[in-house]
């Protein structure tokens, strides 16, 4: 991706994000050298917290990406430990009909949340012993505290205000459905460079581009900025 395209959905997703009265804690609007000599810059490094976007390497974001910002974010350690932060919140804007692929979690087991906008539309799988996808079984999920039961690949649509809770090896792709989407996520401790398993041959970060500065940082930027 070009940052400069990376700059201007930064922009749009903000803008579509505070259209809902969320407000983004401050070190979302840092500049990239503004960052750097903050006081936030390690944490936000250690907990990889802040904007994500994504068009899994396929460069073709309108159809297949996502925009995230991971708002806290506790350690792996942590969960190994049994105590300590082991839960994170992200927000999420799906754009209508824009793919997130078929994916599931090794560990993390999250809360899904139409929090605006259109229809927020889940495909879902269970997984079968070997992690793979069972096509032939139905799938029960937890839908605001009650059951819900769906055939294999069953789309379960969620109005704004619904949610629905996937444990570890729920396989899952989901969109809008008529129009944008925010979305919350409630989780346990994220970690996208290891917890992330597609059906697709793709990765999970975009490779971008240099075309103009960036806006703001990417975590997938703070390797090569922070250091």
């Amino acid at each position: 991706m070009k940052r400069s395209h990376i700059n201007e959905i930064l922009r749009k997703g903000d803008a579509f994000i505070r259209s809902f009265g969320y407000q983004l804690p401050p070190f979302a609007y840092l500049s990239p050298d503004e960052l750097k000599r903050s006081e936030y810059s390690p944490t936000l490094k250690e907990r990889a917290m802040g904007w994500d976007i994504t068009d899994y390497g396929e460069e073709k974001f309108d159809e297949l990406g996502l925009l995230l910002f991971t708002v806290r974010n506790g350690l792996l350690g942590d969960l190994s430990k049994g105590r300590g932060m082991l839960y994170a919140e992200k927000l999420l804007v799906s754009r209508k009909n824009q793919l997130s692929p078929m994916h599931r979690h090794f560990l993390k087991a999250e809360d899904i949340i139409n929090r605006g906008g259109a229809k927020l539309v889940l495909e879902l799988y269970a997984g079968r012993d070997d992690g793979s996808i069972d096509r032939t079984s139905d799938i029960a999920v937890p839908v605001d505290g009650r059951m819900i039961t769906l055939p294999a690949g069953g789309h379960l649509a969620l109005d704004p205000g619904e949610s629905v809770t996937l444990l570890p090896g729920v396989w899952h792709a989901f969109w809008g459905e008529g129009g944008d989407v925010l979305i919350g996520e409630v989780s346990t401790v994220n970690d996208d460079k290891t917890d992330n398993d597609f059906e697709m041959e793709i990765g999970r970060f975009a490779k971008v581009e240099e075309d103009e500065a960036p806006t703001h940082l990417l975590v997938s930027d703070y390797d090569t900025y922070l250091d």
